[in-house]
């Protein structure tokens, strides 16, 4: 499954909030209808027996709601993606990444082998199961965790277990850390915490670029890994590194060095860090620091200013934009114009970017934003995902096209505005602009509406949850407060009277979408109905 991932440390965004983002794009020919659904944890399956795979794992009988992006035709499993849990902590899974053959080689891929005859037959064999993978991670994982970190150690625990069938990057979030895990092999992991005044950029390849082996696998205050990849490395001859040479590089040891990484993957990071870092380097012509083919752009690095929600829209919608490489644009040739892959490309189902609100009470610190179709033609809206359902605009898509749900009203408007790509992007851009809007200001009412319910005990829960020295929060001096626990946080976002407010919040930014969407599609369709090919200017009235 090729995706883009965006990750923003809670130091390097516009309010002190972690945000995960990631657009998850089908293969190549495929479009997977999405749903934006709640996960009741009576709704959780106990026993989980994977559809590609035929895995079957036993779970915790304890698990926490959470939301999840799952696709609305499950011929293929749950794939869930993206959500957030009650305790606050988010899961973006997966990005597809690259590898070599010396690591498959040490550890292959644990991969699914059907039955070969009948059961009775002399020549019979019967299936074998294979490892875990995109289908099954948020699943097995987000309702089980309480942390960022415990994230990184439930789902290492379990590809050590089970393995996996692909090379994948999961990221977890909670209010304080970001955590970034890669498979390495069949069996092995390594993960790294997100430097909390950087952003990360991963564009389908294995994207560590250092790792301290002595700290994930001593006090890992940064870095976390399967408990024998220091003999895996050297038993393997994987690491890269000339004699003295420091720190160790994974991107090298376990990743790719293709041709290919030059076409499809290496030009969005390049892309990606040219627009978060203009003033840093120079990024165009024959004398760029970095150019699209390089292989050695960083994994992180700080940006020159901080990040806002409408950047990360931005950058995971892009396609090359004011370069010779915009499959849109007028610069460059045709052949420069289709040159590399676009981060904003036709086969995206949905975009979920997490952002978790240090300035926020438990009840309403998350917040979940969702996108679904191809990004330059859609809006990213803000969603409460500690409620008890979630609007049927999002959550009831069906395998039919209708108009009538988000995922292929935005569908239809992509279709109809990419073959009128001038002539629809003003209103396009007006329809971003409103929805964005809309958004900020439901989140602005809701919040209102919550310290109003909540008063004091609010300001309260949302001090507690950090050690605040002489910090303002929501106007209030808080002094010497104490983090809240784990399950001190679970129980106050399940306060009913709060779930209420923000599932009515999210109903009426709901409503405003389906009818500003309605106004799009409008637009689009008789804008591309006046451009078609039969028209002719003579009328009979």
């Amino acid at each position: 499954m090729s995706c883009t991932t965006l990750l923003v440390g809670k130091d390097a965004s516009y309010d002190g909030s972690t945000i995960i983002a990631r657009n998850e794009d089908s293969c190549n020919g495929e479009f997977d209808p999405k749903q934006f659904v709640i996960v009741r944890p009576e709704d959780q399956p106990r026993h989980y027996k994977s559809v590609l795979s035929h895995v079957e794992i036993d779970l915790p009988d304890d698990p926490l709601q959470y939301s999840s992006v799952p696709n609305a035709i499950r011929k293929s499993g749950i794939w869930g993606e993206a959500g957030v849990n009650e305790a606050n902590v988010a899961m973006s899974a997966t990005e597809t990444l690259t590898t070599n053959e010396r690591v498959l080689g040490a550890d292959p891929l644990v991969e699914f082998a059907p039955a070969i005859g009948k059961p009775g037959d002399d020549d019979y064999e019967p299936e074998v199961a294979g490892g875990i993978g995109e289908e099954d991670f948020v699943t097995i994982v987000l309702p089980y965790i309480k942390t960022a970190r415990e994230g990184v150690a439930r789902l290492g625990a379990l590809l050590e277990q089970y393995g996996t069938y692909e090379m994948n990057g999961v990221a977890f979030s909670d209010v304080n850390e970001i955590w970034w895990l890669e498979t390495v092999g069949g069996h092995h992991w390594i993960a790294r915490r997100v430097p909390d005044d950087c952003y990360v950029t991963m564009p389908n390849q294995l994207g560590i670029d250092e790792f301290d082996l002595d700290d994930a696998l001593g006090k890992q205050c940064d870095y976390m890994c399967s408990a024998d990849l220091d003999d895996f490395i050297e038993g393997n001859h994987l690491s890269l590194a000339v004699e003295g040479a420091s720190p160790f590089s994974p991107r090298d040891a376990f990743g790719s060095h293709s041709d290919s990484d030059h076409v499809y993957n290496t030009p969005r990071a390049w892309y990606m860090q040219r627009y978060f870092n203009p003033l840093d380097e120079v990024w165009d012509g024959p004398d760029a620091d970095h150019k699209p083919d390089a292989d050695d752009i960083p994994w992180c690095r700080q940006p020159d200013r901080k990040i806002t929600m409408e950047d990360v829209k931005y950058i995971l919608s892009s396609h090359y934009q004011e370069t010779p490489f915009d499959p849109y644009g007028t610069g460059g040739d045709d052949m420069s114009r289709t040159r590399f892959r676009p981060i904003g490309i036709n086969r995206t189902n949905h975009l979920a970017a997490m952002q978790i609100r240090p300035y926020r009470p438990q009840v309403n610190r998350a917040v979940q934003w969702i996108a679904y179709g191809s990004n330059p033609f859609n809006a990213m809206v803000p969603f409460f995902p500690n409620v008890d359902d979630t609007p049927a605009y999002l959550r009831d898509t069906t395998a039919r096209v209708t108009s009538e749900n988000f995922y292929w009203a935005n569908r239809i408007i992509g279709v109809l505005c990419d073959a009128q790509h001038a002539q629809t992007m003003s209103a396009v851009e007006n329809y971003q602009l409103k929805v964005g809007a809309l958004g900020h200001a439901m989140l602005r009412a809701a919040d209102e509406q919550v310290n109003r319910l909540g008063g004091d005990a609010v300001l309260e829960a949302s001090a507690r949850e950090h050690e605040y020295d002489d910090e303002f929060v929501e106007d209030e001096l808080v002094e010497d407060v104490q983090p809240m626990e784990p399950d001190e946080i679970i129980e106050a976002v399940r306060n009913p009277e709060v779930r209420d407010v923000l599932a009515t919040a999210n109903e009426d930014l709901a409503r405003q979408l389906k009818k500003e969407t309605e106004k799009l599609l409008d637009t689009a369709l008789y804008t591309s109905s006046l451009a078609m090919k039969n028209h002719f200017a003579m009328s009979d009235n």
